[in-house]
């Protein structure tokens, strides 16, 4: 009986050590504008919630002299996982990086307006893996969904703020895909 036992909790340690660190969740695609659907064929291989910032700068425009306009410097914001853990950070690139040392960079494919308007557009990406872990390992495409702030600010852009960098809160979820 100890005997069975203790291989037991020896064979239930070496399951749990070779588990990926996020496993798979099941999570259903959601609704989505067909702009912005991921290709027949990818399913949802997990999902992280972002809070954190939508960093912006005071810089001359690119377009009318003379005129200064807030430019997207890059997102600085922590991945939780489904139960509210911290699971990794999403920083310029655009790069996704779990705990686990998975890294993804995103290239936009598609965008729509944020339904609620003023915050950020919902976005469908593609998706190269960068360095390999479990957590991203096969992902070929992902989504901002559900976001909560983070536009440009509202302030005025001047000469007087010029390189002046705002950091502008928001919230989204992000679902990452791989094929079936």
């Amino acid at each position: 009986m100890k005997a069975t036992i203790q291989f037991i909790g020896t064979a239930l340690v070496a399951f749990m050590i070779g588990q990926p660190a996020f496993a798979h969740r099941n999570e259903p695609s959601p609704s989505v504008p067909a702009t912005i659907a991921v290709p027949a064929g990818y399913e949802v291989e997990v999902k992280f919630h972002a809070s954190g910032v939508q960093i912006y700068r005071c810089r001359p425009s690119a377009r009318i002299a003379a005129r200064f306009d807030w430019t997207f410097v890059a997102p600085d914001a922590t991945l939780f996982d489904g139960d509210g853990k911290a699971v990794g950070r999403h920083y310029a690139g655009p790069t996704w990086e779990a705990s686990d040392g998975s890294k993804v960079v995103g290239k936009e494919v598609a965008r729509v307006a944020a339904p609620n308007g003023s915050s950020l557009p919902w976005l469908l990406l593609t998706a190269t893996v960068v360095q390999t872990g479990e957590t991203f390992k096969r992902i070929g495409f992902l989504q901002r969904l559900h976001t909560n702030g983070g536009s440009a600010p509202t302030p005025v852009c001047t000469a007087d703020t010029a390189d002046v960098e705002v950091r502008v809160p928001y919230t989204a979820d992000y679902y990452f895909y791989s094929l079936r």
